[in-house]
């Protein structure tokens, strides 16, 4: 049944969040996985998949990063009734995190954390300014 002509046939890795800390927790979703599994990464290493009971075919893992995990993309391969696919750059470790008040972060931040946390800035500057002169211009009538 479904879309890939049979049972226990791997089909599609979706990792969230995509962009994560060294000792975060990631939830790794397998389509074409309906009685579990297993998946492993150099990040994490072999985590279970358990089926979920209202997605057909689908199960899901959730994994916490390793956090000696080195900053870049990293591989997840799905074991599912023998079969076994593999999504390159499922995801990607930004750097460390420490324990206590805040969680802050090891090392200092990379170009990927600068560009990231920019984009982010500028997408909430400019989306409060268009708001703003939206507001500004329903004054004027």
């Amino acid at each position: 049944m479904g879309g890939n002509g049979g049972h226990g046939i791997p089909s599609n890795i979706v990792a969230l969040p995509s962009v994560i800390a060294a000792g975060g927790r990631l939830t790794v979703t397998v389509d074409g996985c309906p009685e579990g599994g297993t998946m492993t990464s150099r990040a994490f290493g072999t985590v279970r998949l358990t089926p979920v009971s209202s997605a057909n075919q689908t199960s899901r893992g959730t994994a916490t990063v390793n956090s000696t995990a080195r900053p870049g993309s990293y591989a997840i391969t799905a074991g599912c009734s023998g079969r076994r696919l593999t999504r390159p750059a499922a995801f990607t470790v930004l750097g460390g995190v420490r324990g206590g008040l805040g969680g802050s972060r090891t090392g200092s931040a990379t170009a990927a954390d600068i560009a990231v946390g920019g984009g982010l800035v500028a997408s909430a500057v400019g989306g409060g300014g268009l708001f703003w002169m939206r507001r500004r211009a329903e004054r004027r009538t």
